[in-house]
């Protein structure tokens, strides 16, 4: 049994995390953080990581800072923790990587298998049609979402760009350009409405055709299960910095 520390329990991935892990055998939640102190479905809930009296895996769904603190909670209290909060800047990813020293940290931008199987199939598309195509990233989500573009969308953008050896430059508004798109453009558009859960399309732009890769989110649950198996597997690890390429690498070895 794995015990489990969510932070940002009350939020919206808060109690969809608590309805997917009371469905399981394997993992438990004996703690939460959240700036709402009290108690959600008979879990304590602490204001802050200084007044916790246990210890267990730490899922973070909360802010830059909170996944900061998260980190260096657990990295002082030698325990694994899974960094789901997007928006980080480089000093904030530094202070992970820094606690990634001394104890297992899961980090991803977006925990869904499904959309980090997107990220693969963009790797390599691009290597196939790169030279050739235009790409072009259009992400949609909810209007309370504060960054943008996504954290995913950069994800896929940076794995595109891996794959063309760094050619590419990203463009976020060409409102104050007139002028033809350049070569080396990667564009990312933000769409920002309504409850939109999550929309990540890729396209690789041709002369005459277009390629599509997508990737839709039905509800939030695709996110919590995904943390919930990056918990699971760090349990046992050595310190490191792990993402969604090492737990998918394990999953293709088992089969």
């Amino acid at each position: 049994m794995t015990d489990l520390i969510l932070q940002g329990i009350c939020g919206r991935m808060g109690r969809t995390l608590l309805e997917k892990i009371a469905a399981r055998t394997d993992c438990r939640v004996v703690a939460g953080i959240d700036q709402q102190a009290g108690e959600v479905n008979g879990i304590t809930v602490y204001a802050s990581f200084d007044e916790l009296p246990v210890k267990g895996v730490v899922i973070d769904f909360s802010s830059p800072a909170g996944a900061v603190a998260a980190a260096n909670w657990c990295a002082a209290q030698g325990c694994p923790c899974v960094i789901c909060s997007t928006g980080l800047d480089r000093t904030q990813e530094a202070a992970l990587e820094q606690a990634a020293a001394c104890v297992p940290v899961f980090r991803s931008a977006n925990m869904s298998l499904g959309m980090n199987a997107l990220i693969e199939l963009a790797r390599r598309a691009t290597a196939l049609l790169g030279a050739e195509f235009d790409v072009e990233i259009v992400e949609q989500h909810h209007r309370n979402k504060l960054d943008a573009p996504s954290g995913t969308a950069l994800m896929l953008a940076d794995a595109i760009n891996d794959a063309a050896g760094g050619k590419y430059e990203y463009v976020y508004d060409r409102t104050q350009h007139r002028q033809k798109r350049g070569d080396a453009e990667l564009g990312i558009s933000a769409v920002r409405g309504g409850g939109i859960v999550g929309e990540h399309e890729v396209l690789f732009c041709g002369p005459e055709e277009v390629v599509r890769l997508s990737h839709s989110a039905g509800s939030r649950g695709v996110f919590a299960d995904g943390a919930i198996q990056a918990a699971l597997y760090l349990q046992g690890r050595e310190p490191g910095y792990y993402n969604m390429n090492d737990l998918i690498k394990e999953k293709l070895s088992c089969e």
